[in-house]
């Protein structure tokens, strides 16, 4: 058996057992399997007769733990915050038009690409990812673990720059990267726009770190960005740039002549990276060089128009593909490549309107959490104003990746939506125990040292002398 074999087996075991105990190991043990996909890998052969679904069994052992924990994990009223309960509302709405609408016929190119892998409904894998997402808001609830869950995302991410690294051609469909980590990354497009999103994370990280969390930070952006140049992606390229702005936009200002200067290293070194074939896919995304692939997007965009007209409230989820060919027969089972344009015509106008309400809320909560940083004492501050400046350069990252990528399914689109949530119940439990600390009862008290105790033995002898 492999040493990785071994590894992975050890650490799941590890993970298991204490998601029963703190419900936080079973978080960030589902998250290492989303990054990894070890039902994917070589090594995992030994295990594959076991039949275990990884993922559904931490997510069911971690519900278990937070049941018996509840008390222990410090949960307060509100239970659901305003976050959360659009993000439940949205798929209130998801499986509504599953319910109006017509069956859902799979698609066989899709078939064909997983290998006749049995593949979840959209509303029902999205009920799955709202589920954990639920339970990563109730349990990620003080820094320490928030720090944890970030470490956990850059490790992941180095694992995925690594397995790009070390792809055979086997992994490469017509010169792009695919089927590299889990089951949502099958797609080169959706592969390069999660590390996009990591890259600002990767980053804001590096600059407050230890130098061994510098170290593998570092080796985690270089390894992250040759993924993303391998798997040739424009859309990516468009988040990166939105990301980029979004950066110097908000940054602190005692901060934002660093962040320029490292901005400016990664964009020399992401440029060193690139090799022809990648520069002349980037060069097509304006109109004068525009590609087939570009133009099949624009055309099948417009033709979504149309099927919005006769549908506004949507042809139901999962559908999009089906009833696109009805309006060009060129794109039947085309997917839309664009979040929102499958949002839309899936979903409809109410299903896109609390989408955006759902993007809104997420920005307006982060640029809360930056204010309220300033009231907060050292370190404190600068960890929450960190945390939520990577999170909002992340998930602006990754929207503007869905301009031209499907991500409405993706999981990571939904954790960092619900990420905010995370961050505020950080201050939140943070203020309440800073209130509940002993005060002291004069200015005296609080700026005097404690006399050093004394040893039984010492005050034993002083106290016999002072009899006699």
């Amino acid at each position: 058996m492999a040493l990785k074999t071994i590894l992975f087996a050890a650490a799941f075991g590890i993970c298991v057992i204490l998601a029963l105990w703190q419900p936080v190991f079973g978080i960030l043990g589902y998250v290492a399997h989303y990054s990894i996909g070890p039902e994917r890998q070589w090594w995992h052969a030994p295990l594959s007769g076991l039949g275990i679904r990884y993922s559904m069994f931490l997510a069911a052992l971690t519900a278990f733990g937070i049941v018996i924990r509840f008390r222990k994990l410090g949960i307060r009223r509100p239970y659901f915050l305003g976050q959360e309960r659009l993000i439940l509302l949205f798929l209130g709405i998801v499986w509504l038009t599953v319910a109006l609408s017509e069956t859902t016929i799979s698609n066989p190119s899709d078939a064909a690409s997983v290998h006749m892998r049995v593949v979840d409904h959209p509303a029902t894998k999205l009920a799955k990812v709202v589920f954990f997402a639920m339970m990563l808001t109730h349990v990620i609830t003080n820094l320490r673990d928030y720090n944890r869950l970030v470490w956990v995302l850059i490790a992941g991410s180095l694992v995925l720059g690594l397995q790009a690294y070390s792809a055979g051609r086997a992994a490469f469909n017509m010169g792009r990267l695919e089927s590299v980590g889990g089951a949502d990354f099958m797609e080169s497009n959706m592969l390069a726009a999660y590390l996009a999103a990591m890259l600002p994370i990767i980053g804001i990280q590096f600059m407050w770190t230890s130098w061994f969390g510098r170290a593998l930070c570092l080796a985690s952006g270089i390894f992250a960005t040759n993924a993303i140049v391998l798997t040739r992606s424009r859309g990516s390229l468009i988040g990166l740039g939105v990301g980029a702005v979004t950066t110097v936009l908000l940054a602190p200002s005692k901060y934002r002549g660093k962040l320029i200067v490292g901005l400016l290293v990664v964009a020399a070194g992401a440029y060193y990276l690139m090799d022809p074939q990648f520069l002349r896919r980037a060069s097509t995304i304006n109109n004068e060089n525009r590609d087939a692939s570009v133009s099949g997007r624009i055309e099948t965009w417009q033709a979504s128009l149309a099927m919005l007209k006769d549908h506004p409230l949507g042809v139901g989820a999962g559908n999009f593909s089906q009833f696109i060919g009805r309006y060009d027969p060129r794109f039947a089972f085309r997917d839309a490549h664009s979040t929102y344009v499958r949002c839309i015509g899936e979903l409809g106008l109410e299903g896109a309107l609390l989408m955006l309400l759902l993007i809104l809320h997420a920005f307006r909560v982060l640029f809360g959490l930056m204010r309220r940083a300033k009231e907060l004492p050292q370190p404190m501050r600068d960890s929450v104003t960190y945390a939520s400046l990577a999170l909002t350069v992340s998930l602006a990252t990754l929207l503007a990746c869905g301009l031209t990528i499907t991500l409405l399914y993706v999981e990571i689109l939904w954790w960092l939506l619900a990420m905010p949530v995370c961050l505020t119940r950080v201050v939140d439990n943070f203020k309440i125990g800073a209130a509940t600390e002993p005060k002291p009862s004069s200015p005296d008290d609080a700026v005097k040292p404690l006399p050093p105790r004394r040893s039984s033995r010492k005050k034993s002898r002083q106290r016999s002398a002072s009899l006699g």
